[in-house]
């Protein structure tokens, strides 16, 4: 009788300190949802808010913005998940002890990528190229396809797609052939040294002057470039529009060389007499 009393009595107590428990942390898991649920929403309301924020700011960069705005919103929700530790008792100090210990080792682990990422934030900042526009640097060229964090995708003028890690791009010069509004470019011929040097220089300017596509400020000028004893070298410098340097430089190249492979007609004696 007295062991079947003793057992009553201590399964009583524990059913008392049970209750007790549950009722202690039932009151910390509702706490603990209802701080996931508010955190949650408050995170999304900030994430939006900076984002929409940081479109507004002139050039910030769409994938940017969206990077800094995700950044925002895990970084609140990692706080939240802390505090929601902290109502079951848990030292929040160790958490954040522990937190910056992984974070240490993830970078360490992931330093290139991570070498990428600023990379891409300071290429999205600071602009060097924008998407459309034709670069080229040491060992990459092409046109500009997409700027992401990680890499930047860029389109040869063969056609061919390419991928480079930004962090390429952006420890080396670049050379943009797009960014300014014009662009120049000079032709040079040979001619005779008894050539008439005025006539050549007066036909090279003709040339570029019937071409719609070549700027009028500065107009275009020729000069002496060289000469030896049988011969002369004169150049004819022009300003076009960036976006048709190439096709431009082409088509008065060819027109230079056709007006100056012209030979002056000869008249016919038959004709004279006539």
């Amino acid at each position: 009788m007295e062991q079947a009393s003793s057992f009553v009595v201590a399964t009583r107590a524990a059913l008392a300190q049970l209750t007790a428990i549950a009722v202690q942390y039932s009151f910390s898991v509702v706490g603990a949802i209802v701080l996931l649920v508010i955190g949650w929403v408050v995170a999304g309301l900030i994430s939006r808010w900076a984002h929409n924020g940081l479109l507004r700011i002139h050039g910030i960069d769409a994938t940017l913005a969206q990077f800094f705005s995700n950044a925002i919103r895990y970084a609140l929700l990692i706080l939240v998940i802390v505090m929601v530790l902290g109502q079951f008792g848990v030292q929040t100090a160790s958490v954040l002890a522990a937190l910056g210990a992984a974070g240490l080792a993830i970078g360490l682990a992931l330093q290139g990528t991570l070498q990428n990422i600023a990379a891409g934030i300071m290429l999205l900042v600071l602009r060097p190229f924008r998407v459309g526009e034709s670069i080229e640097t040491g060992s990459i060229s092409g046109t500009i396809v997409d700027v992401g964090l990680f890499a930047t995708e860029l389109r040869t003028s063969d056609g061919v797609y390419r991928l480079a890690p930004n962090s390429t791009l952006w420890n080396v010069p670049i050379t943009n052939y797009s960014r300014l509004r014009t662009r120049r470019h000079e032709i040079t011929i040979t001619i005779g040294s008894d050539d008439d040097l005025d006539e050549a220089q007066a036909k090279l300017i003709r040339i570029a002057e019937a071409d719609d596509r070549i700027v009028k400020d500065p107009p275009p000028s020729t000069y002496v470039a060289d000469f030896d004893a049988g011969s002369v070298k004169i150049s004819l410098r022009y300003w076009s529009i960036s976006s048709d340097w190439w096709q431009t430089s082409r088509d008065l190249t060819k027109a230079v060389k056709l007006a100056f492979d012209k030979k002056p007609e000869v008249p016919d004696p038959q004709a004279i007499q006539a």
